[in-house]
């Protein structure tokens, strides 16, 4: 009888899990990042509101970042013990000092990443669906040089 052909790949050794401890400091660390991000779209948006109406309202915030009115209410109250908004009920939102630093820090991330993205020829719909992202993640190397290339 004739042996079955062999696998031509090799056989990969299962990873070990990490240790709970280990798995729950990257959770963590996950978690909080998802978190600056949040902190940053909302600081952006809320600037974003305030120069284009006059103002920033719950209603507002809640059709611009396509989420539900409760979402951005139980957002808004983290933000506001993170001392980045002050909220209050049925009026407008507003940032706060380091509320503002942080838009200004996210909005001229959001533009750099966005000009360089249009400066390689993407399409300026797509160039602004990935600016969205990129912006939370580049590195401030990355940043600088992107800033070097759409000057240049």
């Amino acid at each position: 009888m004739p042996k079955p052909p062999r696998s031509t790949s090799r056989a990969r050794k299962p990873v070990p899990a990490p240790a709970p401890q280990e798995q729950a400091a990257r959770h963590n660390t996950t978690r909080a990042a998802h978190a600056a991000e949040i902190a940053e779209d909302y600081a952006e948006t809320i600037a974003d509101l305030i120069l284009r109406d006059g103002s920033a309202r719950v209603t507002g915030l809640a059709a611009c970042l396509g989420v539900s009115h409760v979402t951005v209410v139980r957002t808004l109250a983290r933000l506001a013990r993170e001392g980045l908004v002050v909220v209050r009920p049925y009026r407008e939102v507003t940032l706060t000092p380091k509320g503002r630093a942080m838009a200004g820090r996210a909005k001229h991330r959001h533009e750099v990443v966005l000009k360089f993205l249009k400066a390689l020829g993407i399409s300026p719909a797509a160039a602004e669906a990935d600016a969205e992202g990129i912006e939370h993640h580049v590195s401030a190397e990355t940043l600088r040089a992107m800033e070097r290339f759409v000057v240049a």
